[in-house]
């Protein structure tokens, strides 16, 4: 069986090198992206149009526990494609302890982290952002990606402590399954999924950890963290780091700061589960900007089905609008043709 990691590392190759960003005081020819302007955030999208940045939250913060959870979550789904979640479960104790060992990580020296370089084809360890290969210019990034067990690498970092580093994130990860199964199942029940179709989406699920790094920048107006984009799978769930970053687009408002909320989450739906709405669910473009301060750490949780299964429309409607294939090669249609492999599978 194709493994997550097997499928992605198959389709794209480039330099993972991550910049040693403290010996730069200028942002490099490399990184530099469109010009910003502050307060009001300036960026050219593909069609040509100047959109701005607006302080409005319109992003919803839901209450797992509240009766009308559901209700929102749907609005939200159909709507957006992103939402925050509070009282979701998992121990805030937990979120800091996997900040601490992420700091830890990103803090070794740039020779000591390159030990863990991923290789041209990998897709697990340190390195550059996993989105790096579909875009021209690099980003102020650096990142360290788990699927499974990151036991040989943090070997590799830490010879006599590396189980401090590889229990947090066991732990942090079977926490993060519990909610992507509880999240997923509220969601396909908004759906009318059948059983069999939330157990495609639950049972025997890939999942993978990445952590993020976003050192403080010098001219934080001509670079971004991370581009513009869609996750790829069915379900993102990111821990904020307290600081403002990451930023949705909305055809109606622009480019959205995403409140950080101490304790909570952000949901956002990817590719796979917009395919399987039949485009019912919005999948959200989203970016991350970089600031001039501080280093900015967060952490993400993808969820997906099975490599080889098949992705569809559900069942419940009649006129899909999207083609069946399995889920490997909707990753490698989208790693050949990245901003459009929506719309190449578009009935």
């Amino acid at each position: 069986m194709t493994s997550l990691s097997e499928a992605f590392g198959t389709y794209a190759i480039y330099d993972s090198t991550p910049l040693d960003f403290t010996s730069f005081d200028q942002v490099p020819e490399t990184h530099q992206w469109v010009q910003l302007d502050k307060p009001i955030q300036k960026i050219q999208t593909d069609m040509g149009h100047v959109v701005t940045v607006q302080d409005t939250p319109i992003i919803p913060v839901i209450d797992l526990s509240d009766s009308n959870a559901m209700d929102l979550m749907k609005q939200a789904c159909e709507t957006l494609g992103v939402f925050q979640v509070i009282n979701h479960g998992v121990p805030l104790e937990m979120v800091k302890k996997v900040e601490s060992e992420a700091r830890r990580l990103f803090g070794l020296s740039t020779n000591e982290k390159r030990k863990v370089l991923r290789s041209d084809t990998g897709k697990t360890g340190y390195g550059s952002a996993p989105i790096s290969p579909y875009f021209d210019k690099c980003m102020w990034h650096e990142g360290f990606t788990i699927m499974g067990s990151c036991v040989d690498d943090a070997k590799v970092l830490w010879p006599n402590d590396y189980h401090r580093f590889c229990d947090t994130m066991d732990a942090y990860q079977t926490q993060m399954k519990s909610l992507a199964h509880k999240l997923m199942v509220i969601i396909l029940q908004l759906l009318n999924a059948t059983q069999e179709e939330i157990n495609w989406a639950t049972s025997s699920h890939q999942g993978a950890l990445q952590l993020n790094s976003y050192p403080s920048c010098p001219n934080p107006n001509r670079t971004v963290g991370l581009a513009p984009h869609t996750d790829s799978l069915l379900l993102t769930i990111l821990h904020q780091g307290g600081m403002h970053g990451l930023e949705i687009f909305d055809e109606g408002s622009g480019w959205t700061q995403v409140q950080p909320i101490e304790g909570a989450f952000v949901v956002n739906l990817g590719d796979l589960m917009h395919i399987f709405s039949n485009a019912k669910f919005a999948v959200p473009f989203h970016r991350v900007m970089v600031n001039q301060l501080k280093q900015r750490i967060s952490f993400a949780y993808f969820l997906g089905p099975r490599i080889e299964s098949m992705v569809a429309p559900s069942s419940i409607f009649r006129n899909p609008c999207f083609k069946a294939l399995r889920v490997k090669e909707y990753i490698s249609l989208k790693a050949k043709n990245y901003h459009n492999a929506l719309s190449l599978i578009k009935k």
